[in-house]
């Protein structure tokens, strides 16, 4: 029964949200823009707190961690995945700080993007640019992952992490998350239908609630939300 309502805000983005994530699940937060779903890693995040409800990681309340400390359990993908102007490098370093050259290549490794920094002249002392415009959209995404592989984490929050990709970039980009999601909680928050059947479990938001939640195909056999929602999207891509 989760209340959060932004500074200045009409009415709550979570309106008495009850959710249940079992650790080392996969879970994608479906819904419309609006519906809430990246309110729930804000607040998990602490970036805003909730204002009523009780909301719980390892079993104690959120608002009894410290942000920085709590930050600590997360690493975030997301299509804000901030790049600086700055290099490849430090831009790696930003969530280890005490890695090793061979780590930051594991991590370009493990996110598909080490042949391109290696035929780049200056390597990892590329420059990306003020976030990330000398690189591709889905290379920042991969910058991203990599950074997500370097920080390991126990969970991982994937907040729209292919809004504004094209079609075969998404599906590359979303394969390449397969190695980060092994042996970690997974919050996978999308308005697109593609990854889905991949979820332990789906929760359909609308209006800073949950309304259905199971398994991508018990979703689609029930012919509820989530058949609605496929159906609008096939025919808007059309």
């Amino acid at each position: 029964d989760v209340h959060l309502r932004y500074p200045g805000g009409q009415k709550d983005a979570l309106a008495g949200l009850d959710l249940h994530i079992v650790s080392g699940s996969k879970v994608a937060i479906l819904g419309a823009t609006g519906a809430g779903k990246s309110s729930i890693a804000n607040m998990l995040l602490r970036f805003y707190d909730y204002q009523s409800g009780s909301a719980q990681f390892g079993g104690h309340e959120l608002k009894n961690f410290p942000a920085d400390d709590l930050r600590e359990y997360f690493a975030v993908v997301s299509q804000r995945s901030y790049l600086f102007h700055t290099t490849i490098r430090d831009n790696l370093l930003v969530a280890k700080g005490d890695a090793e050259e061979d780590e930051l290549w594991a991590a370009l490794a493990a996110a598909q993007l080490d042949d391109f920094v290696r035929s780049q002249p200056d390597g990892l002392d590329t420059i990306v640019g003020e976030g990330g415009v000398k690189l591709s959209g889905g290379q920042g995404r991969r910058v991203a992952i990599a950074r997500a592989i370097l920080k390991n984490a126990p969970w991982l929050v994937l907040d729209e992490p292919t809004e504004g990709l094209d079609p075969l970039t998404e599906m590359e980009f979303l394969r390449d998350l397969q190695p980060l999601m092994q042996g970690r909680t997974v919050l996978y928050i999308t308005h697109r239908l593609l990854g889905l059947e991949q979820m332990d479990r789906v929760f359909i938001m609308d209006e800073g609630r949950v309304v259905e939640s199971g398994t991508y195909a018990e979703l689609l056999n029930q012919g509820g939300q989530l058949s609605h929602f496929a159906t609008f999207r096939q025919g808007a891509s059309a």
